[in-house]
């Protein structure tokens, strides 16, 4: 690679990003629809102790995600926290530009030697696969939840269409046991690819998935599963805040139920905001705070994805792409 282009991609990029981010969290945020009547509810608690917990459970749910992303790649090179907290956030950051938010593979790995950048996607992968597990199995037991124990409530019993919410359960379970074996047997997949001389080319960056072991494995779940409980309390809680009437276990299982919606919902992050409000309007219309709903929806996109994408954007501009 030329210099001039090495040169640029260092010193460029980070810019770059930067700006383009901004104005596409801009663009989101100015065609919201009620945005001045949603600023003025969010306005009345934003700077209560409430809100400051909120805040700082968004520092808890990336702390957590930065641990497991910390345990991955040691298979790799050593990687204290702060380091991998500022990886995770560089990811968050170029994940808001990118479909499904897979985006955040190529920021993690640009906090590697680039001799191992290669091999660290896998493990991002091996990373998102057991938040989604959590994801996938705990919006089943959300919509088990709403079909067999949650008849009698009559502000519920219409939430959602029986046809939709039978199709997606069982979508939702065979997407999720495939997932789990796969999971759980993620070695299988270099034994796979070295019958195939076509993509042997592929073997060397995965071979550090043979060094995933059980107890790795159920390590990274137990973590994601802890980060899921800190976002539903978090997304609750603003419920709470913006006057959301909805009794705390059914809020909990329908936010279940919006967090697997949302988790196969395909999505880019220059839209992801209007479907989130949409998802949410939908799945708790039966309050009749539709503003509050909203605004919630709102309010945890900007905690929880549009703050630490900004700090994420600010970080990458100190992180060389290309070592001289």
């Amino acid at each position: 690679m030329r210099p001039s282009w090495k040169i640029w991609l260092n010193y460029g990029v980070g810019p770059i990003l930067f700006v383009v981010l901004s104005w596409s969290l801009y663009q989101q945020i100015i065609q919201r629809p009620n945005l001045e009547a949603s600023w003025r509810a969010m306005q009345k608690n934003l700077f209560s102790p409430w809100m400051l917990l909120i805040l700082a459970m968004m520092l808890v749910n990336w702390g957590i995600e930065s641990r497991k992303w910390q345990k991955l790649v040691a298979r790799l090179q050593p990687f204290h926290g702060w380091r991998a907290f500022q990886s995770v956030l560089s990811g968050c950051s170029v994940t808001m530009l990118t479909p499904n938010r897979i985006g955040e593979y190529g920021g993690r790995v640009l906090y590697l030697e680039p001799e191992h950048r290669l091999a660290a996607v896998s493990l991002t992968v091996v990373g998102s696969m057991s938040q989604l597990l959590v994801t996938i199995w705990m919006g089943c037991l959300g919509i088990v939840y709403l079909l067999l124990f949650n008849k009698s409530e009559a502000t519920s019993v219409h939430i959602l269409p029986v046809l939709w919410t039978d199709v997606l359960l069982v979508l939702g379970v065979a997407g999720a046991l495939l997932l789990t074996g796969f999971y759980f047997r993620i070695g299988w997949l270099v034994q796979l690819i070295e019958r195939q001389p076509r993509l042997e080319k592929w073997l060397k960056p995965i071979r550090v998935l043979e060094t995933l072991d059980a107890k790795l494995l159920w390590r990274l779940l137990w973590l994601s599963v802890l980060r899921y409980f800190v976002f539903m309390v978090q997304y609750l809680m603003m419920l709470w805040l913006l006057d959301v009437q909805v009794p705390v276990v059914l809020g909990f299982w329908l936010l279940a139920l919006f967090y697997l919606v949302m988790a196969i919902a395909p999505t880019f992050g220059f839209v992801e905001l209007p479907v989130r409000i949409s998802a949410s309007w939908l799945i708790f219309s039966f309050t009749g705070n539709e503003l509050g709903v909203g605004a919630a929806a709102f309010a945890i996109w900007i905690v929880n994805l549009v703050v630490p994408a900004i700090i994420g954007s600010l970080l990458i501009l100190r992180v060389r792409i290309w070592k001289t």
